[in-house]
């Protein structure tokens, strides 16, 4: 709880000391930034992404290891990835609706003329499944394609399982390897307030004040649907299917929803919510070493919900009406695309491409948004993980659940 309240006062004075530059100082801005801020929020977030790699490579191996059973880890892979479709499909929901409420993009006075926009195109669906299965797996690990090292790291476990004792000792050793960059991760923590200070700082200063107000109706209607989703989505799981207390669930997560907010990587972020997810709110390591890091490539609700308030704010701004077959549209293109797009760079605006295309909307119109992304990627990445953790809660617990009921009718 320490190390939270210094983060916490640490993105206080960050905000503070951002708008205090770019409204009294703006021409030191850069300076600052480019000598003080950039470099120190650098640091932390290559600090924590260099334990990424190995720590997803390890978990899961120790995860599906201790998974011997191929329908228990069926079983387990099923509720995740059908949490994630159902979530993302609800947060596009909810998104839609709110950008419809508020109507961020209908009182004008948005520049077109100059909008201009490239978007990267994204691979074909099918190409993304069938890459799943590296072809060198070191070079994954390299090039830190998630989705191969997970699919690696999942047939390692799963090899070892059914090895037994044979591979006894290559088990104990990922075993070590495992607290060693858990152990990494606490010493990587006490960076994490200098790194929240720079990164927030940095994130306001550059944005500025003018843009802020610009984009007011528009970073409302994205923040309350984030807002809504975590607490009636996620809240509602952890009530009533894991049958956990919401406020608890989040005063034992907040510490990775804060480094969430300052590093707006769910990758970077991953060692941090894995030991808080294993070691404050009880998720069996089995399956946090399988859910989460699943999550940071495949769930993104915050930035689902990013896309469906874009969609409508740019319609409204181009003065182009969405039918309910066009919603209906955004709705399966982007919880298709949270997959089909997975471990590709700057992939909330390639799919925000493709929803934008599937109903007519001008591409160019991403470049109204892009302004103030920054602050919304930072805030929506706290949402994507607290699903991942929401995830994994539900899962660990109903996996608990079945083994007693188990238990008991051995018993009986």
């Amino acid at each position: 709880m320490k190390l939270t309240r210094n983060i916490i006062i640490a993105l206080i004075l960050g905000l503070f000391t951002g708008i205090g530059f770019n409204l009294f100082a703006p021409e030191l801005f850069q300076y600052a930034d480019n000598y003080a801020f950039t470099p120190l929020g650098t640091l932390f977030i290559n600090s924590i992404t260099m334990l990424v790699v190995p720590l997803v490579l390890f978990s899961i191996i120790l995860g599906t290891a201790s998974v011997s059973d191929p329908k228990k880890l069926g079983r387990i892979g099923g509720k995740t990835v059908g949490f994630y479709l159902i979530t993302t499909a609800l947060a596009l929901g909810i998104g839609l609706s709110m950008a419809f409420l508020i109507q961020p993009g209908a009182g004008g006075g948005f520049e077109t003329e100059t909008a201009d926009y490239e978007a990267e195109e994204a691979p074909p669906i099918m190409d993304t499944l069938l890459n799943i299965i590296p072809e060198n797996p070191v070079q994954a690990m390299a090039d830190g394609e998630m989705l191969q090292i997970i699919a690696f790291a999942v047939l390692i476990g799963f090899a070892l399982a059914r090895l037994g004792d044979k591979t006894a000792g290559v088990l104990k050793l990922i075993e070590q390897g495992n607290e060693i960059m858990m152990f990494l991760v606490k010493i990587v923590m006490y960076l994490a307030p200098v790194g929240a200070f720079a990164l927030i700082a940095s994130a306001i200063g550059e944005l500025g004040m003018s843009a802020l107000q610009a984009m007011l109706l528009y970073m409302a209607a994205v923040i309350l649907a984030l807002l809504l989703h975590a607490v009636i989505t996620y809240g509602s799981v952890i009530a009533f299917i894991a049958k956990r207390s919401p406020i608890e669930f989040v005063r034992k997560f907040f510490p990775a929803m804060i480094v969430a907010f300052s590093t707006s990587s769910s990758s970077a972020v991953l060692p941090v919510s894995m030991r808080v997810a294993q070691d404050d709110l009880r998720v069996s390591k089995p399956v946090s070493s399988f859910v989460q890091p699943l999550g940071s490539t495949i769930n993104m609700d915050g930035t689902a919900i990013m896309q469906a308030v874009a969609t409508v704010f740019i319609a409204q701004v181009y003065a182009q009406s969405l039918s309910f077959g066009d919603l209906l549209t955004v709705i399966l293109t982007a919880t298709l695309a949270s997959i089909g797009t997975a471990g590709v760079p700057g992939v909330g605006m390639i799919m925000l491409a493709m929803v934008l295309t599937s109903v007519g909307l001008p591409v160019e119109g991403i470049a109204l948004v892009l302004g103030v992304d920054r602050i919304l990627d930072m805030l929506r990445t706290a949402v994507n993980i607290t699903g991942d953790a929401t995830c994994a809660v539900m899962v660990s617990e109903s996996e608990e659940k079945r083994e007693d009921d188990g238990e008991g009718a051995k018993a009986s």
